[in-house]
């Protein structure tokens, strides 16, 4: 399994697998043939289905064009799928003469990630473990929590990496509610973060902070939208999930920053495991693999930092993830706005529920991480593609149908 470092990319957003993706991989194939006079970039499936409203073709061509490759050509395809993943796309370089230097074709594979052959092979893989039951056998054996378990396996910078992204979610919040207006894509969907921070004050107790936890889900959602600088965790679309629950229990739970980077390396490791056994591409298994899985990391954190278990973080990060089962990818014109706010505003809620239920139990449960997480990447795998980020199913296809 690789490093969590691989969960936690800085970026723009609006999507990890429909903009850092495709940009990461136009960089390495203009890298390839630097002397290109032009480029033709043909996307396919999810890609193409909602390429415009994720800002893929921007990213691109800021990618791809300069003063010696003035043209870059975008092919949109939504109809083809290619075999090994949703999110296809082919490059092309061409010489001043119009000569095909070469292509690749490559794909985005969720979380900024990008593979030849549509599968996630880690580049190097650092843990001996990749399910659950063997890393919660390890604490069990030596007494100690998940977080001394990536300390175990992880340069010893991890730390410092850490905090880093610590640092980008903290401003990302500070951003999302200093910011106001409407967000960009046509769909006139106002920012919400203020005007729920400012309600959440006039409250007290619960309420507030329940109040509270909304706007900075939606601060950070609301930031990622208008392709600000956000953390994935594990993806944009769900970025919003972890910081929100994070910040809330830093600020008023009085938690330290030190406590608060072991979570963090406590949910980076629950994530691996996903990626490592299913998926945290929408456009494969769906919204599951991305809210879900930000909702399960955001409950392992949280356990821990109200001293929760080994048991008690496994069995509240196994019901973020369960209760999301099915969860569709359905984003109205191709955005990342509705209903994909909303969603990182009620999963960073579900997170609380789920850790308060898990801190209540001793952590026994019948269904284990594991087998959840088995039963979201089948789940995922039997979606018709309408419910996988093609916005032609669900929410998507209603609103677009009644305009």
């Amino acid at each position: 399994m690789e490093s969590i470092k691989e969960i936690y990319k800085i970026g723009k957003g609006p999507s990890s697998s429909h903009t850092m993706g495709p940009k990461k991989a136009a960089e390495m194939f203009k890298g390839m043939y630097p002397g290109a006079s032009s480029f033709t970039v043909t996307l396919y499936g999810s890609l193409a289905a909602t390429g415009k409203g994720h800002m893929t073709d921007v990213a691109l061509i800021e990618a791809l064009k300069d003063e010696r490759s003035p043209r870059v050509d975008i092919i949109w395809k939504p109809d083809v799928f290619l075999p090994q993943h949703p999110n296809g796309m082919n490059f092309q370089a061409f010489d001043s003469e119009g000569h095909q230097m070469g292509e690749k074709t490559l794909f985005s594979i969720g979380g900024g990630d990008i593979s030849e052959d549509g599968r996630r092979q880690p580049e190097k893989s650092i843990y001996p473990y990749s399910k659950m039951k063997d890393i919660l056998g390890w604490c069990n054996k030596y007494n100690s929590y998940f977080w001394e378990y990536v300390a175990q396996h992880e340069d010893p910078d991890i730390w410092d990496f850490l905090y880093d992204r610590w640092v980008v979610m903290k401003k990302a919040i500070e951003d999302g509610l200093d910011h106001e207006g409407v967000l960009p894509g046509g769909l006139n969907v106002r920012r919400k973060a203020y005007s729920y921070y400012q309600h959440a004050m006039s409250y007290q107790n619960t309420m507030q902070r329940r109040g509270l936890l909304f706007a900075y889900a939606l601060a950070v959602s609301e930031e990622n939208a208008a392709g600000g600088t956000i953390v994935t965790a594990p993806t944009c679309g769900s970025c919003g999930v972890l910081p929100a629950v994070l910040y809330l229990i830093h600020t008023q739970y009085k938690v330290t920053e030190k406590k608060i980077i072991n979570a963090m390396a406590t949910a980076g490791l629950f994530g691996s495991v996903i990626k490592a056994n299913a998926s945290i591409s929408g456009a494969e298994v769906g919204c599951q693999g991305e809210v879900g899985s930000a909702c399960a990391m955001a409950c392992a954190a949280a356990t821990r930092l109200f001293g929760g278990t080994p048991p008690q973080i496994e069995c509240a990060a196994a019901m973020g993830m369960e209760h999301f089962l099915g969860l569709t990818c359905d984003p109205v014109c191709g955005l990342v706005q509705i209903p994909c706010i909303e969603r990182n505003a009620f999963a960073a809620a579900r997170v609380m529920d789920c850790t308060q239920y898990s801190l209540m139990s001793d952590g026994s449960h019948i269904v284990p991480f594991d087998t959840v997480i088995e039963a979201m990447k089948r789940t995922g795998h039997d979606l018709p593609n309408l419910y996988k980020e093609t916005s032609e199913g669900g929410l998507a296809y209603l609103v677009k149908k009644k305009e």
